[in-house]
């Protein structure tokens, strides 16, 4: 499929998607607590289909999804994102009989999923993760201790992906990934004040018990289980981010011509005018590195590992900047509490750092360009 375009039928879904949010997800967005899981918001997106669309989607169907949705309903957009990367690793790697197990109340909504891999001290560098998977002297499996922050759902979700080193390997090696209800003994946690208004919270591991039945794919290879979801997930983190950028055009370019000021509307100042063409540039070229690094992905591509990166890096920072112009395009009325842009504005910073910040996608970037030039260079 070409990349530089939609075919009609990809652009009707997301003409109802976008139709969908607004009119129909963001009433119900708007009764959750902030903070909290929206359980009926969730069971909504299950209802509708969405989640069972979610699991079956590739990567450019996923990025539709997570765009279309954040046009009109971020809550929305977010929870379904939630519920992918918590159920993702169980969807790859999971056994036959996980997937019976707990896959039907996912897609239906009924079962709230989290993905826990960050730490207090092993967020960007996630290899470095220290939650302990003790061997279990009297049978075949471990007992996690220890401590895992910033994990989104958390501490509301009741299916955790979580990932602990069993040790065997240093780094990334000693890494397995695990899949644990929330009321499994030993297992707590507690929310988290943020910025951003979706559920996020702590998880504390007293010797939590957990069985070879639990790990998800092979003990050891739980780092490749992450990555193969970030890597899944990382344009599509674009892909929200453009949905946030899409809205803030919206709203400035409506704006600006019915606002009048110095003797006629604000969109015939060009200091104006050339924000907003520069604020639709920038959102068109990071539409389209999404879409080219969600192909590569979904044609087997040997670079998704750079496209994810710079999709995730350029659209992230192409959201704040397009927020931060609409806001001050708008002026003061856009730092009301409740108005659109106040509510992006919030929204959009966090992505910058979550599932990779900024400066380790430029750093995935770099290493994946000097590999190849050595590459290169030594078939010369």
């Amino acid at each position: 499929m070409p990349v530089f375009s939609l075919d009609p039928e990809q652009t009707a879904w997301c003409a109802d998607l976008r139709t969908l949010a607004a009119e129909q997800l963001r009433h119900i967005a708007e009764k959750g607590e902030p903070g909290h899981v929206n359980r009926p918001l969730v069971a909504t997106l299950g209802e509708l289909g969405l989640l069972e669309r979610l699991f079956g989607a590739g990567a450019l169907d996923l990025c539709l999804l997570r765009e279309s949705l954040a046009h009109g309903c971020t809550e929305a957009e977010t929870a379904l994102a939630l519920q992918g990367l918590g159920a993702y690793p169980l969807v790859q790697s999971g056994t036959p009989e996980q997937r019976e197990r707990h896959l039907p109340g996912i897609i239906a909504g009924r079962t709230i999923t989290a993905f826990a891999l960050s730490e207090p001290d092993a967020g960007s560098d996630a290899a470095a993760l220290a939650l302990d998977a003790a061997p279990d002297p009297d049978g075949d499996g471990w007992h996690l201790t220890g401590t895992k922050r910033w994990i989104s759902n958390a501490p509301e979700a009741d299916l955790y992906t979580v990932f602990a080193r069993t040790g065997e390997a240093p780094g990334a090696r000693g890494i397995t990934a695990f899949l644990i209800p929330a009321d499994r003994p030993g297992l707590t946690g507690s929310p988290l004040d943020m910025l951003s208004p979706h559920p996020i919270g702590t998880l504390t591991f007293d010797a939590v018990p957990v069985t070879r039945d639990d790990v998800l794919g092979e003990p050891g290879a739980g780092f490749r289980v992450a990555m193969n979801t970030l890597n899944l997930f990382r344009p599509s983190v674009g892909a929200f981010a453009i949905g946030m950028a899409q809205a803030a055009l919206d709203a400035t370019l409506a704006h600006t011509a019915q606002r009048h000021a110095f003797g006629g509307p604000l969109k015939n100042l060009q200091a104006v005018s050339h924000q907003a063409a520069e604020m639709a540039t920038r959102t068109e070229a990071a539409r389209l590195l999404v879409y080219a690094a969600a192909c590569a992905y979904d044609t087997g591509a040997p670079d998704v590992p750079q496209r994810s990166a710079m999709a995730k890096l350029f659209a992230t920072e192409t959201a704040q900047y397009v927020v931060d112009t609409a806001v001050q395009l708008h002026g003061a009325r856009a730092l009301q509490r409740g108005h659109l842009l106040e509510h992006l504005y919030r929204e959009v910073r966090a992505p910058r750092i979550y599932e990779g910040a900024s400066e380790v996608q430029r750093s995935i970037i770099a290493k994946e360009l000097y590999a190849r030039a050595g590459t290169e260079e030594t078939s010369r």
